[in-house]
């Protein structure tokens, strides 16, 4: 297949890139690796309210997936889904032009003008809580992709970051009781989040470790040593948010310049590989600030500049939207 723009990475900075991709006149494909649009939102945090996106006072994630896809769809985007990127080269068409050629797994190259990386923490696989070995899919989940299943239940979240927190606030009342385990006193997540689960009914228990899933087929409850204590909580569900493990797979392979595992860029989003540009999570420079609502201004910086490397003869910039034709 041939194209302008590949974007590899379908989360929200990659749909609104394939957007003003459109805007830009540019033809565009997606790939991502997961089945279904809308990367780490839709696979983990569907039903969780995202306070950080500009002309939104809360917005629901998948209310935020589902926005982004009706406005990626006036580019008449091609999708590859559940296809990981797996090889990256560059060469020279017959006419002169310069390509980057980019191999899929299912053995399909795609031929672009220029590439752009939006593939957040790359592929991910969740930290595991060594207590519950084998008891995964018996009470035991690392998402919360619908909070209808706890309805009702004693729950257990472990962990004491960003999504422990916002499960536990959103799960308060809908689970029978809910309990925040975690290792130290001090937590990761945002204060403010973290002040409105001490000021709600969710219990949290900390300096603890999770020892051993008790249950017959099914969790039932948790031993749990307490800063020296044991303890036995009822739980009918577990939820394991030990934060992830972040692979980039092929794309280390490719040259790029890569710190820290993320990929470096200068101020135009450009990667140490010519016409390979990078926005969103993935990206790393002086001062980096992961949130979505930044994601959203390095895609259309990466865009604009990856128009220039396709056709010379554009603009970085094209106008405001706002302005028309």
């Amino acid at each position: 297949m041939d194209t302008d723009l590949l974007i590899i990475g379908a989360g929200p900075t990659g749909l609104f890139a394939a957007y003003y991709a459109g805007f830009r006149g540019l033809r565009v494909a997606v790939v991502d690796s997961l089945p279904e649009l809308g990367g780490q939102i839709t696979a983990m945090y569907p039903e969780k309210q995202i306070l950080d996106v500009a002309g939104f006072p809360s917005i629901k994630g998948r209310d935020l997936v589902e926005g982004l896809v009706a406005q990626a769809t006036t580019a008449d985007p091609a999708y590859f889904l559940d296809r990981t990127a797996t090889t990256l080269r560059h060469e020279t068409s017959a006419d002169g032009d310069e390509r980057v050629v980019v191999g899929l797994d299912d053995g399909r190259e795609i031929s672009a003008g220029a590439v752009l990386i939006t593939a957040g923490i790359g592929k991910f696989s969740p930290r595991p809580l060594p207590a519950g070995d084998g008891w995964l899919g018996r009470g035991l989940e690392f998402f919360v992709p619908s909070f209808a299943p706890y309805a009702g239940k004693d729950v257990v979240i472990v962990g004491g970051g960003d999504s422990a927190f916002d499960w536990a606030l959103h799960l308060e009342p809908v689970a029978r009781s809910v309990t925040l385990v975690h290792r130290r006193d001090a937590f990761r997540a945002h204060a403010r989040t973290v002040e409105q689960v001490r000021a709600s009914s969710v219990r949290i228990v900390t300096k603890a470790e999770v020892t051993a899933f008790r249950g017959n087929g099914h969790v039932e409850a948790l031993d749990v040593t307490a800063d020296g204590e044991q303890l036995t909580l009822p739980a009918q569900a577990v939820v394991a948010a030990l934060g992830f493990i972040a692979d980039l797979g092929p794309l280390q392979q490719w040259g790029i310049e890569v710190e820290k595992r993320h990929v470096v860029v200068n101020p135009a989003m450009r990667t140490s590989l010519e016409r390979v540009f990078a926005a969103g999570d993935i990206t790393e420079y002086a001062g980096k600030v992961r949130l979505i609502a930044v994601g959203f201004g390095e895609a259309a910086t990466a865009v604009n500049n990856a128009a220039v490397a396709i056709d010379p003869s554009a603009h970085v910039f094209p106008g405001h939207s706002s302005e028309g034709s």
